[in-house]
């Protein structure tokens, strides 16, 4: 079992900077929608359609990575609850 040697706030931290520094600008437009599995010692990350195949890649590369995930576009990785229904009067 993997144990975070972080606390929540240093992994955001950490993540967010290497993405916004390191790895967004190499992203591309056919990019938006994929996720993102940093790995926040080493920098190293892994990009897929699915946050579980990334994450999975990412390991793969770093059996002990401590990975951040972020989504191409969107401001978060997963959006919990339903969708909002318009109902016409």
């Amino acid at each position: 079992m993997r144990v975070p040697r972080y606390s929540l706030e240093e992994f955001a931290r950490r993540g967010d900077a290497i993405y916004r520094e390191q790895i967004e600008p190499q992203l591309t437009s056919k990019d938006k929608g994929k996720f993102v599995a940093i790995d926040i010692e080493t920098g190293v990350y892994a990009i897929a359609r699915d946050s579980m195949i990334a994450t999975k890649k990412l390991y793969a590369r770093i059996p002990d990575a401590q990975p951040w995930m972020v989504r191409v576009g969107f401001e978060f990785v997963h959006r919990l609850g339903g969708h909002r229904r318009v109902v016409k009067s």
